[in-house]
């Protein structure tokens, strides 16, 4: 294995003249804001940041698009990129000012860099990837504004949002980036003599920031004479000790060594079920097939299997799956795979559809629609190990136990079947006790309570995009209620944008009870709204979710037995 070095802007500049490639065994780019300006953070102070891994070959071989644009490259021979993709990809996207594409859509990196950060590092890097930096100043409920200006000022880099950026001394990173010279960027910040106390550590530390170009990884480079299966082994066995790749992206890189451009196989389906409103990751569809070839989920005999069952086992599971969507969407009312707590019930539906013929009476039509709804709410596949989960439901299923044994697992890990009104208590609008929430009341003719258009994720428009709603607004229980009380489910309804902005902080015993005198209480009742006027003051919240909490659970089981 060879051993080079390559400054950044070089690297960069290599994957704009397409000459650094990417192999199709590689992933997506995945990377989120956060991550990259942790990264921008480090090669600014200078810290250690990895090597590269290429290479050379003159083979063809299977390729997958960047995630920034490239051009043709001129050279017969390209080199392929197996370690630092989403390193080299955030970088390109930040210094050449060119959006990154995921999944479809295009959008830029935008980071901020503060002009006035400390010398010395005093944040820790979070471990945690939430929300971008914006959330800083826009949902901070309980931090006063000196208190995030205080945290704004301890960081030296940010995410960009329009906030951040109106305020002294950041600017952005990609322009400082693109500039000729510092005299514009400082001109944005209001240096404009050579008297400016500033000018000189703002000189000092824009040169800083454009020396990242000048940073220098090491590059290993794999030799021409070794084979894409031997390639592909170092590729899963360097990103396994790294543990920088979840395992469908091992498996997918083993699967494509065997079947070449079955990625696109792949992202063709990807492509036409998210056109159906199921838009999952390509790592869904690798382990259904995973699950078909061998029976469960886990990837750990990915490699033993031949061509022919692997690509026995994509029929099988392209056939499943789509008798699960089908399934979700005309028996359940589930038509987006935001409604799912967990992608792994599209498998475990497609896995039972085939054992079954794809066939059912109504009596387990019912059993299964009434396990997968509670399975859903509770979150059968989204805690501690799923796989451990899934691999258990689909042992019932190879036993014959069918649905009874999808039920019989689901009272072992949560002790019932039923929905509890304790159940609901502190859950947020991430629960899928939130999903089923919206399934049921779309079911019993929910409305948008002005327009009384029925409630959907579909609907287009600011006036009519869905949102979710405060009953009693967040600004009015300010300082009253804490944080997690306040966006409490219980709190929770589902109405149309322009509806939500002309409510905003009215106490709810005055727009509910007006409300309610002009359309009826109806539509209250379809959301489970108690209008009791008692209950709509203030110093009696925490009734009032209680009483909605008993309404949403006898609401949630009538819909999980199917009663009208």
């Amino acid at each position: 294995m060879a051993k080079s070095q390559a400054k950044v802007s070089e690297l960069v500049g290599m994957i704009e003249r397409g000459e650094i490639r990417l192999p199709e065994m590689q992933r997506r780019y995945v990377w989120r804001a956060p991550r990259v300006r942790d990264l921008l953070d480090s090669l600014y102070r200078g810290y250690p940041s990895g090597a590269i891994l290429l290479w050379e070959t003159d083979m063809e071989v299977p390729e997958r698009d960047f995630s920034v644009t490239q051009q043709s490259s001129p050279y017969a021979t390209n080199k392929l990129l197996l370690d630092g993709q989403q390193r080299l990809t955030s970088l390109s996207s930040v210094i050449r000012g060119e959006p990154v594409s995921v999944r479809g859509r295009k959008k830029p990196i935008d980071i901020l860099f503060n002009l006035e950060h400390p010398d010395k590092l005093t944040l820790v890097t979070e471990v945690d990837e939430g929300e971008g930096d914006d959330e800083l100043l826009e949902d901070e409920h309980d931090a006063s504004d000196d208190e995030i200006q205080k945290r704004l000022d301890q960081m030296t880099f940010v995410v960009g949002s329009k906030k951040i950026a109106s305020l002294p001394h950041w600017v952005s990173v990609t322009e400082v980036f693109k500039s000729e010279s510092e005299t514009e960027i400082l001109k944005q910040v209001g240096i404009t003599s050579f008297d400016d106390p500033r000018l000189e550590k703002y000189q000092t530390r824009l040169r800083q920031l454009k020396s990242i170009v000048n940073y220098e990884y090491r590059l290993d480079i794999l030799e021409r004479t070794l084979s894409y299966e031997e390639v592909t082994e170092i590729f899963v066995r360097v990103n396994s000790l790294g543990a920088k790749l979840r395992g469908s992206d091992l498996a997918l890189a083993q699967i494509t060594a065997k079947w070449r451009d079955s990625l696109k196989i792949f992202e063709s389906f990807q492509a036409g079920c998210a056109d159906r409103g199921f838009d999952s990751e390509i790592g869904t569809f690798v382990r259904t097939l995973v699950c078909f070839a061998t029976g469960q989920s886990r990837f750990l005999t990915v490699n033993s299997l031949s061509l022919e069952r692997l690509q026995d086992g994509w029929e099988r599971a392209k056939s499943g799956l789509e008798y699960a969507i089908n399934y979700l969407r005309s028996n359940i009312g589930v038509d987006s795979s935001t409604l799912l707590s967990s992608p792994y019930f599209l498998i475990l539906l497609a896995v039972y559809g085939e054992q079954h013929g794809y066939e059912m009476d109504g009596e387990t039509e019912a059993g299964l629609r009434r396990w997968f709804l509670a399975a859903n709410a509770k979150g059968r596949y989204s805690r501690g190990s799923s796989e451990s989960m899934l691999d258990q439901d689909l042992g019932a299923l190879r036993r014959g136990l069918g649905v009874a044994g999808l039920i019989d697992n689901l009272k072992q890990q949560f002790g019932r079947v039923e929905i509890e009104a304790d159940d609901l208590v502190s859950r947020s609008q991430r629960s899928g006790y939130f999903k089923t929430m919206f399934l049921a009341f779309r079911h019993d003719g929910a409305r948008d309570w002005h327009s009384r258009l029925a409630i959907d994720f579909k609907h287009q428009g600011s006036s009519h995009k869905l949102q979710f709603h405060h009953i009693f607004p967040q600004a009015y229980l300010k300082g009253s209620y804490e944080n997690k009380q306040i966006n409490d489910i219980a709190n929770l309804s589902f109405i149309g944008g322009k509806t939500n902005r002309r409510i905003r902080d009215k106490a709810p015993d005055d727009y509910l009870l007006t409300l309610s005198k002009e359309h009826g209480p109806a539509m209250f009742d379809a959301q489970c709204v108690p209008l009791a006027p008692e209950l709509l003051q203030k110093d009696a919240y925490l009734q009032f979710m209680h009483e909605r909490r008993q309404l949403i659970a006898q609401r949630l089981n009538k819909f999980l037995n199917g009663n009208e």
